[in-house]
């Protein structure tokens, strides 16, 4: 038989097993290959993959980087502990999101027919979770969506991620929704109610762990040491919707609402695109109590948070690390595909409007006002059992040494 026809054989009884009607033999161990470019990638696959290497599972992992952001995730590889068995080296200078796909989808096709997972895990919204489920599916390869069900509403902001997510859930074969409203939201887009599964976000898993041993480094501790005794905002901007008038509008209100306040310090790590450390040293530059800081490593971020009054970002990830540490958020966007923070009282929604921004930001510096009651409001995005659910999930779908079994429903996954 040719390797060909063995790989075809091989995907034939793998689409048996994952499709209902299937019942085919598995193998005693099952391969599952984890493909994570960006730093919330890492962050939020951490925990399933190391969950997944439990002794005893029955797992064999293969994890893949595959470079989207190589420089910046690293340090996130180092602080997980994150085993990278192979590395698709994509990134290039000025990379657009179609570039990414087409290199990740080139180098990852030859590797999964190479290591012939069982399944393949990708992790939100990111081109390389796209093109990695895009690749698994044309192998026929099943795919895990941890993060599944995020949807803002609009679908070019964020963009590209908000039709990217979209895209995704059309190829999944298992979603791990995070919410029950993550979940109400397949379940409205036809996704059969049996492959959705109710897990929470393995940010929180994350968050716990770090925040055990997270203590401010030498990149953060003289910042912490010289903002004592002020009110910390932690401020985080990259996104693309933000460049330009957006930024600069909210930039300078902030500047605004410290130089007004001298008890508040502003503490921004800089992403290092070009046309955001542009805007931040125009708008923010040569202010005694405004830090601009290099990207912090995980620790430092989790230690900045935890340390702060008040977040300020645009990003997707911190509106879940925010409210897990207890911690008022201040979104700077239009919308959020992660309204549980926001209908839970844990954040508000500042829009494209600099002026709504210095509003939000007086309201918030008033006595008695909502931020002071946010450490008390029960996380919506879970308790930090995450990566053991999914596990467990792919654990009973998948099986070891048998025949896969019916998967339980999304409530019972849940409790």
């Amino acid at each position: 038989m040719t390797a060909s026809s063995k790989q075809q054989n091989r995907n034939e009884t793998r689409v048996a097993e994952v499709f209902p009607g299937g019942g085919a033999e598995v193998s005693s161990v099952v391969k599952v290959l984890t493909l994570f470019g960006t730093r919330p990638e890492v962050i939020k696959l951490a925990p399933v993959i190391r969950a997944l290497e439990r002794p005893g599972r029955g797992f064999e992992t293969v994890n893949v980087l595959s470079g989207q952001h190589a420089d910046l995730v690293r340090p996130f590889l180092a602080s997980f502990a994150v085993r990278v068995d192979h590395d698709l080296r994509i990134m290039e200078p000025g990379q657009t999101p179609s570039l990414v796909c087409a290199r990740v989808l080139a180098a990852l096709d030859p590797l999964l027919k190479r290591t012939t997972p069982d399944v393949v895990l990708v992790q939100g919204d990111t081109s390389t979770t796209l093109a990695g489920a895009l690749a698994a599916f044309h192998r026929s390869v099943p795919v895990g969506h941890v993060e599944a069900g995020l949807r803002s509403g609009d679908v070019t902001s964020p963009f590209p991620e908000e039709m990217n997510r979209r895209l995704v859930s059309r190829l999944a074969t298992w979603h791990f929704a995070a919410t029950e409203r993550n979940r109400a939201t397949l379940l409205g887009e036809g996704v059969d109610a049996e492959r959705v599964f109710l897990t929470g976000n393995p940010v929180v898993d994350a968050l716990l762990d770090v925040r055990e041993r997270a203590a401010a480094g030498p990149a953060l501790a003289p910042t912490l040491a010289a903002t004592a005794g002020l009110r910390r905002i932690a401020l985080t901007s990259h996104r693309r919707e933000s460049f330009g008038q957006a930024m600069r509008g909210n930039l300078d209100a902030l500047r605004r609402f410290v130089e007004t306040h001298a008890d508040v310090a502003l503490v921004f790590p800089v992403h290092p695109n070009p046309a955001v450390v542009a805007e931040t040293r125009a708008a923010l530059g040569a202010h005694p109590r405004i830090h601009l800081l290099a990207p912090l490593g995980y620790e430092d971020f989790v230690a900045l948070v935890a340390a702060s009054w008040l977040v300020v970002s645009d990003s997707g990830g911190v509106q879940e690390e925010a409210p897990s540490l207890g911690r008022p958020l201040l979104i700077l966007r239009e919308n959020t595909e992660r309204p549980e923070a926001v209908l839970s009282g844990l954040a508000r929604l500042v829009g494209g409007r600099p002026e709504r921004l210095a509003e939000l930001l007086e309201e918030a510096a008033k006595p008695g006002s909502w931020v002071e009651s946010v450490s008390r409001i029960e996380n919506p995005f879970g308790r930090g059992d995450a990566g053991e659910r999914i596990a467990g999930v792919l654990e009973e779908l998948l099986g070891r040494g048998g025949r896969r079994r019916s998967p339980s429903s999304s409530a019972e996954v849940a409790r």
